[in-house]
């Protein structure tokens, strides 16, 4: 017994042994600590919305990224590197690292600044370029969205943040009406059309808003909606669409075409 116990501490002085004791110990410290955080998701959400969530996950965010930091500088300890004096070595040679981790800090500071401002939150529909997507996860150096479009997940450095638009949940759709309509005509067609888009599931509001342009062969009528649920914009549109063809297929309407006028000499 006494050789079972001298075995056990002549590995155990291994610096290779304790450092990968060392990493074990901080991983399962790190998941006890983020399943704890992440279990707190669903009561912050029901105060304070999706905003908390966000919170929620920067923190997780910060302590994964903290976990790796301190693990890193035991285990340099464990192995007799003097990390106070490694860091003084470092000279010029720190100023090159400092130069070369810019964007990173620059990612760090921009994400921090995200959610002190509230400038968006996870869940909120978002464009990024030519791309609208669910934000998905806030972090402290990249947000990550889904496109609502193709269902990809696209993950931006937050130092880009300044390209990101946050979506309203509205939209407006111009209805080019022929010149010849009388405007009492036009009237009880938008009407019509009104009631209709009103019916569909994910319309809170429709308005008509007014004649919106004055083209060569039409004009047109401006129509707003308010969504319930932003993350089904693109569906909603096509079906407000499809209903104003019904309806202005069942009024025997057609949208005009763009007109040319040839003059003979």
């Amino acid at each position: 017994m006494k050789d079972v116990f001298e075995t056990i501490g002549i590995i155990l002085s291994n610096n290779l042994v304790k450092s990968a004791i060392i990493i074990v110990v901080s991983l399962i410290v790190y998941k006890i600590l983020s399943n704890l955080l992440l279990n707190k998701t669903k009561n912050i959400k029901a105060v304070d919305g999706n905003r908390g969530q966000t919170y929620v996950k920067l923190a997780n965010s910060i302590l994964k990224y903290s976990f790796i930091i301190i693990t890193f500088i035991i285990v340099l300890q464990t192995n007799n590197i003097n990390v106070t004096s490694m860091i003084a070595g470092l000279g010029l040679a720190g100023a090159g690292i400092v130069l070369a981790v810019q964007d990173a800090l620059k990612d760090i500071i921009r994400g921090l600044s995200i959610i002190s401002d509230s400038y968006f939150k996870v869940g909120d529909i978002v464009r990024y370029g030519d791309i609208e997507g669910k934000v998905l996860v806030l972090g402290i150096k990249t947000t990550s969205i889904k496109s609502l479009s193709t269902g990809n997940v696209i993950s931006i450095a937050n130092r880009n943040i300044e390209q990101i638009e946050v979506v309203s949940n509205n939209i407006y759709i111009n209805l080019p009406l022929s010149y010849e309509l009388k405007q009492s005509k036009v009237d009880n067609l938008l009407k019509e059309i009104i009631d209709r888009v009103s019916k569909i599931d994910n319309i809170k509001e429709c308005k008509y808003l007014g004649p919106n342009n004055l083209n060569d062969s039409s004009i047109d009528y401006l129509m707003g909606m308010e969504l319930l649920d932003n993350e089904k914009k693109n569906q909603s549109r096509r079906d407000v669409i499809k209903e104003i063809l019904l309806v202005l297929e069942e009024n025997g309407i057609e949208i005009p075409y763009n007109q040319l006028d040839i003059h003979n000499k």
